[in-house]
């Protein structure tokens, strides 16, 4: 990506004019609070990027409201920028719809794994191509991704946006997304409702089912709402779409006069999590008083919720008297991560609340098992950025509902307080999966969605234990694509009550119907070519020449898939070529100078397999490195061109029984020893909290966190300097802070999974890097990361399947090499676990153990930047990119100058004596994630065998060249 789009980004806020009133005056709890605008990120930007115009065009039938949003956005700057619209939608909104401007025309997006479409937009955006990318990222907060925004130019963009609607006493309540169009030059505003014959004031007043305004967005009220006249009447309607027929059922139900007994015993887990501190805990001390009063009398069990569950604390209640539990809250600094499904219910507690904004970023995504007669009540003040198709499916599928906590908290409490209905459904065949939405419980309906083999299939309904009720006569519609795509949304809130679990059949369904949501984006590209590359299924004209090329394409992948895992084969046979030979271990040529670095590097080159020389180059480093990534090539490349004649002498030792790897002998029956170089966090923060008692130290962390909340090195510093003073677990707390700093960031993700794996914590390791590896499959690290955390957590099983892919995938030039590293790990972890594992998956020709003495891996957490493993041995000769087989046979894996490494250094055989192992930094081509590169080094002795001990370091490193010690082998 070009350096002038990784600058820090400018932030140009698209601001509503504070202009008071509301179309329809309404009671506080219909009035929905002014949310925030959306907001432009660009990058670069000398001039603001401009919302010239903006069209918004609403549609309502049958409490079903659709908008289509309009925008577009001129760059007056003379350079191409990229821009970022980041914006939340209120709770029920989605967006059904996305289409970019190509070529003068607005393209629809498709549906895309989230992953996949992050990656192949910014491949595409490095080629300076035209991409368009939309996605959800925390709770109900979405960002679109543009580029280019031409210089002098305009894009434009589409969104499409469907809402079930609220029912009051007086009907359908529909707030109308104006903040879209806060700020712009233009503003077109056209809106159908039929059947709603005068609604509103003037200007914005809808007359006869329609209304029509123009003019600025500085003129636009803060906030639009109309109540349009409805009957409380049940409507039943179904329409065909697709693979069968869709329903949708408005049913009006009883509302629950009569608040619920409380138990006397419950639960109060209380999110303590980082991104705590930005909910509104007035409110929810507001709510916590009326529910305590209502109780009287009874004891609460209260679990603050952070990387962990802190040990349970029991609270009486007295006479609604919650003073103690309330000092104790109180008592609660925001830090760690939110680990909310991770806690043991109580057999003795009936009723647990769940205060939380739902945005679980540790640990499992499946609460525990709760007993039939224990429910569930989730309770979220933090607005937008709740997630809380989470918390609905949570609490409604243990019996509980879901409290939005806004301004009105005597409401939140009426809900609160209220039993959920006993709906039931009787099916007949013919109809599937079912779905209740209660969304509008509280206000006295029920939407009831199914998927029907036909449309005539009978269905009966019984609410709170009354009598069978037959649907009424059904309604014929011909939008089925509506009313389907209501079902699927439903449904992914019913499979949100276990998303881990339930993540494969909650993308397909996405996918299928087009939603953005938490695994699912929408993409759109410039060219079928595109499309064809990143088998992506354009929608539209595209789409057929798309159908009858890719089905081409597919036979040719499979060929190429085949003549990939030859290579591999064909470089592994080459590794055990040098591992199988008898390498020198006397005193090498005694030259002058540096004489003696060339002589052993020719040798060394004469001698080298031909995977080491012939393997692909890596691509082209980017502007402004070429030229000091060619300056360091140039010695090498004229070593490079010696003969490699001697090559092809070496023997072939592979031996193969079965699905298992023959044990080799060992390497070296000697004494092998690790000593690592001291390294400390030296920032003035740092070396302030040093300062005082030890047992004070995260005191005072406590009391600087807030002024350096966004900053991942401070958490770093914090942590490390918690590990040196034996605070393992707070050190582990303070860590997982990195999983709250930004949900979508899987660069800090992966720094958080190297410290865990570095504080022995591979268990914690592991969802971090599963999570790290949904977002980024594009990276072999991703994978190969995931693989070693596994292993690490006695799981050499499920490791083998992400290593392997690792060897067997195609990856970009940038990160060739990484095949042959991965698989002496795979095969090393084959070859020492017991009992054996199952290797059928795996080619037979890459299982081959091969032990060493010393084996070191380099890895690092920044994309495009240049860092080099260096190993000195105690004949004085440095192994590097520029010198990577020794006189004594250390081999040097390939020089990765972008990318995240790795890069391994190996010998069968160590002469005695020390070896230096450096790491030497030439700089970084971006932005990075914590103010520095953080390296992880892996230091092995007695590697594939009984013996092996490994030890693991990592350093950050401030963005300038620099040189460091990481530790020394001594071999007796």
């Amino acid at each position: 990506m070009p350096l002038a789009r990784r600058v820090i980004p400018s932030i140009l806020a698209l601001l509503l004019c504070a202009v008071a009133g509301v179309a329809q005056a309404q009671s506080a709890k219909a009035v929905r609070p002014v949310r925030s605008v959306p907001l432009l990120q660009v990058a670069g930007a000398e001039q603001p990027i401009a919302l010239r115009q903006a069209r918004i065009e609403g549609d309502i039938q049958a409490g079903i409201a659709q908008t289509r949003i309009t925008l577009e956005f001129h760059n007056p700057n003379r350079r191409v920028l990229e821009g970022e619209l980041q914006f939340p939608l209120a709770e029920g909104q989605q967006i059904t719809g996305f289409a970019l401007d190509i070529g003068g025309e607005l393209r629809e997006a498709v549906p895309v794994p989230k992953d996949r479409g992050r990656q192949v937009f910014e491949e595409i955006a490095r080629r300076g191509v035209d991409p368009g990318l939309l996605e959800q990222t925390a709770g109900n907060q979405f960002r679109l991704r543009i580029y280019p925004l031409p210089a002098g130019g305009s894009r434009r963009v589409q969104l499409v946006l469907r809402e079930p609607l609220a029912f009051s006493s007086r009907g359908w309540r529909w707030t109308l997304p104006l903040q879209f169009a806060a700020g712009a030059a233009s503003v077109d505003v056209k809106v159908q409702a039929p059947g709603a014959m005068t609604v509103g004031t003037a200007p914005f007043q809808i007359t006869a089912g329609q209304l029509q305004w123009q003019g600025r967005g500085a003129q636009l009220p803060a906030q639009l709402q109309w109540t349009l006249p409805a009957e409380r009447k049940p409507l039943v309607q179904v329409a065909p779409w697709q693979d069968g027929h869709y329903l949708l059922a408005q049913l009006p139900v009883p509302i629950s006069s009569a608040p619920r007994m409380l138990p006397s015993e419950v639960g109060l887990l209380w999110d303590g999590s980082g991104s705590s501190g930005l909910r509104d805990r007035a409110r929810e001390f507001a709510l916590l008083d009326r529910y305590f009063a209502r109780m009287g009398n009874g004891t609460v069990a209260l679990i603050v919720l952070r990387d962990r569950a802190e040990p349970i604390r029991r609270f009486r209640i007295r006479g609604g008297n919650w003073s103690e539990l309330r000092a104790a809250l109180q008592a609660v600094r925001p830090d760690g991560a939110s680990a909310l499904a991770q806690w043991q219910p109580q057999p003795t507690v009936k009723e647990y609340l769940l205060v939380s904004d739902g945005l679980l970023t540790y640990g499992p995504e499946a609460l525990p098992a709760l007993a039939p007669d224990q429910r569930l009540f989730a309770i979220s003040s933090a607005g937008a950025r709740t997630d809380a198709v989470r918390l609905r499916g949570w609490s409604e599928s243990h019996g509980g509902r879901f409290v939005a906590l806004g301004a009105d908290v005597d409401a939140a409490a009426r809900e609160l307080f209220s039993s959920p209905l006993d709906v039931q459904v009787d099916a007949g065949r013919g109809v599937q999966d079912v779905v209740i939405d209660r969304r509008s419980e509280a206000e006295g309906w029920l939407w009831l969605h199914a998927r029907l083999a036909a449309d005539g299939v009978p269905m009966r309904v019984r609410v709170g234990g009354g009598e069978w009720q037959a649907l009424p006569a059904t309604q014929k519609r011909d939008d089925g694509e509506l009313l389907a795509g209501l079902w699927a949304q439903a449904r992914l809130q019913q499979l949100a009550a276990d998303r881990r679990g339930n993540r494969e059949a909650m993308q397909r369904l996405s996918q299928q119907f087009g939603l953005v949501g938490p695994d699912t984006s929408l993409i759109v590209l410039e060219t079928l070519e595109d499309y064809l590359r990143y088998a992506i299924r354009p929608s539209g004209k595209l789409r057929a020449e798309y159908d009858a090329r890719y089905a081409r394409q597919v036979s040719d992948r499979a060929a190429a898939d085949r003549q990939r895992l030859d290579e591999v084969a064909a470089r592994w046979k080459e590794r055990q070529q040098w591992w199988s030979r008898t390498w020198p271990k006397g005193a090498p040529p005694q030259l002058k100078g540096r004489a003696l670095e060339v002589a052993s590097a020719d040798y060394a080159m004469e001698s080298a397999p031909v995977a080491m020389l012939a393997a692909p180059a890596p691509a082209a480093p980017p502007a402004p490195m070429a030229a000091a990534t060619e300056q360091r090539r140039e010695a090498s490349s004229a070593r490079a061109r010696r003969s490699v004649s001697a090559a092809n002498q070496a023997l072939d030792t592979v031996v193969v029984t079965g699905s298992a790897i023959d044990q080799a002998g060992p390497a070296n029956e000697g004494q092998l020893g690790i000593q690592l170089a001291a390294w400390q966090p030296d920032s003035a923060i740092a070396r302030r909290l040093r300062q005082g008692p030890a047992s004070q130290l995260y005191d005072r962390y406590l009391a600087e966190r807030d002024a350096h909340a966004d900053s991942s090195a401070f958490f770093l510093d914090v942590a490390d300097l918690l590990l040196e003073q034996g605070q393992r677990e707070l050190a582990l707390r303070v860590l997982s802070n990195l999983a709250e700093m930004d949900l979508d960031n899987r660069h800090l993700l992966r720094v958080l999974g190297y410290r865990l794996m570095q504080a022995d914590a591979p268990a914690l390791a592991v969802p971090v890097f599963e999570q790290v590896l949904a977002m980024g499959q594009e990276e072999p690290q991703s994978f190969r990361d995931l693989g070693l955390a596994l292993a690490a957590a006695g799981k050499p099983q499920q490791a083998l399947a992400p290593l392997y892919q690792v060897v067997v995938r195609p990856w970009d030039n940038r990160f060739d090499g990484i095949a042959l590293i991965a698989l002496d790990e795979l095969t090393n972890l084959v070859a020492r676990s017991m009992p054996r594992l199952d290797t059928r998956n795996i080619d037979p020709r890459l299982l081959q153990a091969m032990p060493l003495d010393l084996r070191v891996v380099l890895s690092w957490d920044a994309d495009n930047s240049d860092m080099d493993l260096w190993v000195t041995d105690p004949n004085g000769e440095r192994a590097y990119y520029g010198n990577r087989l020794t006189y004594q046979g250390g081999q040097m894996s390939q020089d990765f100058t972008g990318g995240y490494g790795p890069e391994q250094f190996s010998l069968r055989n160590a002469k005695p004596g020390k070896y230096k192992v450096e790491a030497n930094y030439f700089g970084s081509r971006q932005q990075l994630v914590t103010g520095a590169t953080t390296l992880m080094l892996r230091l092995t002795t007695h590697w594939g065998t009984p013996k092996q001990k490994d030890q693991m370091v990592t350093m950050r490193l401030k963005d300038r060249a620099e040189t460091v010690l990481v530790g020394e082998f001594e071999v007796r």
